[in-house]
């Protein structure tokens, strides 16, 4: 497993990305050095909480909060819901209340790695457990949009199998020190390259886990576009088709516009209603797509990477389906780098290429509402 994945990944990144390797395979290497894979499962571990609390000093996970919470479906009342903005439905920035479950959820993504780093058992062990259940019980409990349950699931076991089980070996008992350069490498230095070059690197890979600063690509299809990506042997059907197996057209259409009124509701989203009239003349006459169903439908997998669906991936559609100038534009937008100000966005067209790249200040896309073009 360890020498096949990275030839897999060589061969089509997707299929690592989907096993998640900077969690799975990081920690089966450390299965190599026998003596000491407990240690290095740890630092493995530590490394995912940490790097998720780095991902959050950013002006983005507010509206993460705002929206994962109001959208809760164990969260009934609408009271509580509109708390979660400024002014609903005038105002929909994220509330001081927004704000601060955010600021709490980071506090507690730094704590838990911070606890179990330097505890060896009784209280502070128990400090650091209680932190960890309360963390990922509220993630798991609001069924956020883009996060895998199972994947909490196995992290909370994963603390109980390894600090609670355990709590006699600490990090520092890597005992190899081939082992600790290649886990620096891995839980150091790819996520500190990934926060601070976000488009060089996953977001997976460099551990920004439901931060709201992700990567997004947004696909314009003029007319019924959509049917010449039936050329490609497609995992899916579009979506389209997929819906209507289910529901009726109306209904489809007003299910599918949810995904761009679930995108511009995140910070990075408010950037659209600039870009999209920058890359097709009017808007009514494309249909809109997000990169993450473009993605699922041709890659078969998504995962809100947007760096799976940009420019790579429009050039080998291109090269099947050979859409006219006009026909196909897309907008790509990266992620805020750690300690920057902006985000960066291309647009392109599928036959004749870049159009327009540039620079959005985060400071304008904090004032914006979801539907401001200026």
């Amino acid at each position: 497993i360890v020498a096949l994945v990275p030839v897999l990944a060589l061969a089509d990144r997707t299929i690592a990305l989907a096993l998640r390797s900077e969690h799975y395979w990081t920690t089966a290497l450390c299965f190599l050095f026998a003596g000491q894979w407990i240690a290095g499962a740890k630092a493995v571990q530590l490394a995912l909480w940490f790097w998720a609390g780095v991902s959050k000093l950013n002006r983005h996970f507010a509206t993460v909060v705002c929206v994962m919470v109001s959208n809760s479906p164990w969260i009934r009342l609408p009271w509580i819901r509109r708390r979660m903005y400024r002014h609903f439905p005038d105002d929909l920035r994220p509330s001081r209340l927004a704000a601060i479950l955010g600021h709490v959820g980071t506090f507690l993504e730094f704590a838990v790695p911070l606890c179990l780093l330097f505890a060896s058992g009784g209280a502070p062990l128990l400090v650091g457990m209680i932190l960890m259940l309360t963390l990922h019980a509220y993630i798991t409990s609001n069924v956020p949009m883009g996060v895998p349950i199972e994947w909490n699931v196995m992290v909370v076991y994963g603390a109980f199998a390894l600090f609670w089980a355990h709590p006699e070996v600490g990090v520092w008992d890597l005992g190899s020190p081939a082992l600790a350069l290649v886990l620096a490498l891995l839980l150091i230095g790819v996520p500190l390259l990934g926060n601070l070059v976000p488009r060089a690197i996953s977001f997976l890979v460099a551990m920004r886990y439901y931060a709201g600063n992700w990567a997004y690509g947004v696909w314009l299809f003029r007319g019924d576009g959509t049917k010449k990506l039936d050329r490609l042997t497609k995992s899916a059907p579009w979506v389209d088709e997929q819906l209507a197996r289910f529901y009726d057209h109306r209904t489809a259409r007003g299910l599918i516009s949810k995904v761009m009124a679930f995108r511009m509701m995140h910070l990075h989203g408010r950037a659209l209603p600039v870009l999209l009239p920058r890359a097709v003349p009017r808007l009514e006459d494309y249909e809109y797509a997000d990169g993450e169903i473009v993605a699922g439908v041709v890659l078969g997998w998504n995962f809100g990477d947007g760096h799976l669906h940009r420019e790579p991936l429009l050039a080998a559609i291109q090269a099947q389906c050979g859409f006219e100038p006009g026909e196909l534009r897309c907008v790509f937008v990266e992620s805020q780098p750690l300690g920057g100000d902006s985000i960066t966005y291309r647009i392109h067209d599928a036959a004749t290429g870049l159009l327009e790249e540039g620079s959005l200040a985060i400071r304008d896309l904090c004032g914006r509402q979801p539907w401001s073009a200026t």
